[in-house]
Protein backbone atom coordinates (compact mmCIF):
# COMPACT_ATOMS: atom_id res chain seq x y z
CA UNK A 1 0.00 0.00 0.00
CA UNK A 2 1.62 3.66 -1.12
CA UNK A 3 0.33 5.83 0.97
CA UNK A 4 3.90 8.52 0.83
CA UNK A 5 5.59 9.86 -2.28
CA UNK A 6 7.97 12.56 -3.24
CA UNK A 7 6.72 13.79 -6.03
CA UNK A 8 7.92 16.48 -9.04
CA UNK A 9 6.84 20.32 -8.69
CA UNK A 10 4.17 21.22 -11.09
CA UNK A 11 7.47 23.31 -12.62
CA UNK A 12 9.85 20.40 -12.64
CA UNK A 13 6.58 17.87 -14.27
CA UNK A 14 6.63 20.59 -17.28
CA UNK A 15 10.59 20.75 -17.52
CA UNK A 16 10.89 16.80 -17.70
CA UNK A 17 8.21 17.13 -20.48
CA UNK A 18 9.57 19.97 -22.46
CA UNK A 19 12.95 18.06 -22.33
CA UNK A 20 11.46 15.11 -24.03
CA UNK A 21 13.81 13.91 -26.75
CA UNK A 22 17.18 15.84 -26.48
CA UNK A 23 19.57 13.48 -25.37
CA UNK A 24 22.07 13.95 -22.63
CA UNK A 25 19.37 17.05 -20.90
CA UNK A 26 18.53 16.68 -17.84
CA UNK A 27 15.59 18.57 -16.46
CA UNK A 28 15.13 18.39 -12.93
CA UNK A 29 18.33 17.87 -10.61
CA UNK A 30 19.26 14.57 -8.90
CA UNK A 31 18.05 13.92 -5.20
CA UNK A 32 18.98 10.77 -3.89
CA UNK A 33 17.24 11.40 -0.35
CA UNK A 34 14.34 13.70 -1.01
CA UNK A 35 13.37 16.09 1.81
CA UNK A 36 10.59 14.48 3.95
CA UNK A 37 8.51 17.78 3.87
CA UNK A 38 7.95 17.92 0.19
CA UNK A 39 6.45 14.25 0.41
CA UNK A 40 3.17 13.30 -0.81
CA UNK A 41 0.29 11.74 0.84
CA UNK A 42 -3.39 10.63 0.67
CA UNK A 43 -5.05 14.27 -0.35
CA UNK A 44 -1.81 16.05 -1.22
CA UNK A 45 -2.74 17.35 -4.48
CA UNK A 46 0.35 16.72 -7.21
CA UNK A 47 1.22 17.16 -10.95
CA UNK A 48 -0.13 14.12 -12.79
CA UNK A 49 0.65 13.37 -16.69
CA UNK A 50 -2.81 13.06 -18.31
CA UNK A 51 -2.63 12.26 -22.42
CA UNK A 52 -4.50 15.08 -24.51
CA UNK A 53 -4.44 14.81 -28.18
CA UNK A 54 -1.72 12.48 -28.91
CA UNK A 55 0.74 14.27 -26.18
CA UNK A 56 0.92 14.80 -22.76
CA UNK A 57 0.20 17.51 -20.26
CA UNK A 58 0.54 18.15 -16.65
CA UNK A 59 -2.54 19.01 -14.33
CA UNK A 60 -2.77 18.87 -10.59
CA UNK A 61 -5.21 16.08 -8.78
CA UNK A 62 -6.13 14.97 -5.49
CA UNK A 63 -4.74 11.89 -4.61
CA UNK A 64 -7.61 9.49 -3.41
CA UNK A 65 -10.91 8.65 -4.80
CA UNK A 66 -13.98 9.85 -2.72
CA UNK A 67 -16.38 7.14 -1.05
CA UNK A 68 -20.26 8.69 -2.06
CA UNK A 69 -21.36 8.40 1.36
CA UNK A 70 -18.78 8.31 3.71
CA UNK A 71 -15.34 9.16 5.35
CA UNK A 72 -12.31 9.22 3.46
CA UNK A 73 -11.09 7.87 0.40
CA UNK A 74 -9.32 5.03 -1.69
CA UNK A 75 -5.97 6.16 -2.27
CA UNK A 76 -4.46 2.55 -3.94
CA UNK A 77 -5.87 0.19 -6.63
CA UNK A 78 -5.02 -2.77 -7.06
CA UNK A 79 -3.99 -3.64 -10.91
CA UNK A 80 -5.82 -7.13 -10.42
CA UNK A 81 -9.75 -5.69 -9.23
CA UNK A 82 -9.47 -3.27 -11.79
CA UNK A 83 -8.83 -5.71 -14.17
CA UNK A 84 -11.80 -7.98 -13.57
CA UNK A 85 -13.56 -4.56 -12.92
CA UNK A 86 -13.01 -3.36 -16.93
CA UNK A 87 -13.51 -7.11 -17.99
CA UNK A 88 -17.23 -7.45 -16.17
CA UNK A 89 -18.15 -3.56 -16.98
CA UNK A 90 -18.47 -2.91 -13.88
CA UNK A 91 -17.17 -1.93 -10.30
CA UNK A 92 -15.64 1.59 -8.87
CA UNK A 93 -12.44 1.49 -11.15
CA UNK A 94 -14.25 -0.07 -14.19
CA UNK A 95 -14.41 4.09 -15.67
CA UNK A 96 -10.86 5.13 -14.37
CA UNK A 97 -9.07 1.62 -15.65
CA UNK A 98 -10.49 1.63 -18.95
CA UNK A 99 -10.49 6.16 -19.96
CA UNK A 100 -8.45 7.26 -17.09
CA UNK A 101 -5.18 5.85 -17.46
CA UNK A 102 -2.48 8.32 -16.31
CA UNK A 103 1.08 8.70 -14.18
CA UNK A 104 2.45 10.37 -11.38
CA UNK A 105 6.47 12.09 -11.45
CA UNK A 106 7.74 11.22 -8.90
CA UNK A 107 11.72 10.88 -7.21
CA UNK A 108 10.58 8.26 -4.64
CA UNK A 109 7.72 6.29 -3.01
CA UNK A 110 7.84 4.76 0.41
CA UNK A 111 6.65 2.00 2.00
CA UNK A 112 6.09 0.42 5.48
CA UNK A 113 8.34 -2.75 6.63
CA UNK A 114 6.15 -5.45 7.66
CA UNK A 115 7.86 -6.30 10.78
CA UNK A 116 10.60 -3.73 11.52
CA UNK A 117 9.70 -1.15 14.00
CA UNK A 118 11.59 1.84 15.39
CA UNK A 119 10.46 4.27 17.82
CA UNK A 120 8.81 7.68 16.18
CA UNK A 121 9.82 10.84 16.29
CA UNK A 122 7.20 12.57 17.56
CA UNK A 123 5.70 10.28 20.63
CA UNK A 124 8.59 7.49 20.90
CA UNK A 125 6.26 5.01 20.49
CA UNK A 126 7.17 2.06 18.36
CA UNK A 127 6.18 2.80 14.35
CA UNK A 128 6.65 0.89 11.42
CA UNK A 129 10.16 1.23 9.84
CA UNK A 130 10.16 3.31 6.33
CA UNK A 131 11.77 1.89 3.56
CA UNK A 132 12.79 4.46 0.07
CA UNK A 133 12.64 3.19 -3.19
CA UNK A 134 13.98 4.93 -5.96
CA UNK A 135 14.76 3.81 -9.86
CA UNK A 136 19.05 3.50 -9.26
CA UNK A 137 20.26 6.41 -11.28
CA UNK A 138 17.39 8.06 -12.40
CA UNK A 139 16.14 12.17 -11.48
CA UNK A 140 12.67 11.02 -11.07
CA UNK A 141 9.90 8.34 -12.71
CA UNK A 142 6.48 7.30 -13.34
CA UNK A 143 4.02 5.37 -11.21
CA UNK A 144 0.94 4.39 -12.92
CA UNK A 145 -2.54 5.69 -11.73
CA UNK A 146 -5.97 6.56 -12.92
CA UNK A 147 -8.41 8.99 -12.93
CA UNK A 148 -11.44 10.54 -12.65
CA UNK A 149 -13.23 13.66 -12.03
CA UNK A 150 -10.17 15.41 -10.30
CA UNK A 151 -9.34 12.64 -8.22
CA UNK A 152 -6.41 9.99 -9.27
CA UNK A 153 -5.07 6.96 -7.55
CA UNK A 154 -1.87 4.70 -7.37
CA UNK A 155 -2.13 1.62 -9.09
CA UNK A 156 -0.45 -0.90 -7.52
CA UNK A 157 0.53 -4.65 -8.49
CA UNK A 158 2.43 -7.96 -6.71
CA UNK A 159 5.36 -7.08 -5.33
CA UNK A 160 9.09 -8.24 -7.06
CA UNK A 161 12.26 -8.55 -5.54
CA UNK A 162 13.73 -5.41 -4.19
CA UNK A 163 10.11 -4.81 -2.82
CA UNK A 164 8.62 -7.97 -1.58
CA UNK A 165 11.33 -7.98 1.54
CA UNK A 166 9.74 -5.02 3.01
CA UNK A 167 6.06 -5.33 2.01
CA UNK A 168 3.09 -7.25 0.16
CA UNK A 169 2.24 -4.62 -2.47
CA UNK A 170 4.23 -2.30 -4.67
CA UNK A 171 3.05 0.84 -6.96
CA UNK A 172 3.48 0.29 -10.60
CA UNK A 173 6.27 1.48 -11.74
CA UNK A 174 6.69 2.70 -15.21
CA UNK A 175 9.77 1.48 -16.77
CA UNK A 176 11.70 3.69 -19.45
CA UNK A 177 9.60 3.69 -22.85
CA UNK A 178 6.49 2.06 -20.81
CA UNK A 179 4.40 5.34 -20.40
CA UNK A 180 3.07 4.67 -24.16
CA UNK A 181 2.08 1.15 -23.05
CA UNK A 182 0.27 2.31 -20.06
CA UNK A 183 -1.63 4.75 -22.02
CA UNK A 184 -2.63 2.53 -24.64
CA UNK A 185 -4.79 -1.04 -25.23
CA UNK A 186 -2.11 -3.38 -23.66
CA UNK A 187 -1.62 -2.13 -20.64
CA UNK A 188 -2.51 -5.15 -18.52
CA UNK A 189 0.93 -6.91 -19.40
CA UNK A 190 2.44 -4.31 -17.06
CA UNK A 191 1.38 -5.67 -14.20
CA UNK A 192 4.25 -7.87 -13.92
CA UNK A 193 7.28 -5.58 -12.53
CA UNK A 194 9.76 -8.82 -12.06
CA UNK A 195 12.17 -6.60 -14.49
CA UNK A 196 11.89 -3.53 -12.60
CA UNK A 197 15.60 -2.44 -10.72
CA UNK A 198 14.70 -0.77 -7.51
CA UNK A 199 16.57 0.92 -4.87
CA UNK A 200 15.80 0.44 -1.06
CA UNK A 201 16.69 2.24 1.72
CA UNK A 202 15.60 2.44 5.33
CA UNK A 203 15.05 6.02 6.20
CA UNK A 204 16.75 5.21 9.81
Amino acid sequence: MCVRMCPLTVEEAQAALDARGRKGTHAISLIERPDPAHDAHPGSVVPVYLPCEGDLVVVQLAWGFPLEGKAGAVFNTRIESALEQLDRGGGMWAGAIATGRCAVPVRAFYESHATERVASERTGKPVRRQYRFRVPGAHAFLLAAVQEDGHFSIVTTEPNASVSPVHNRMPLVLGPGELGVWLGPDFARLADRSRIELAAEAER
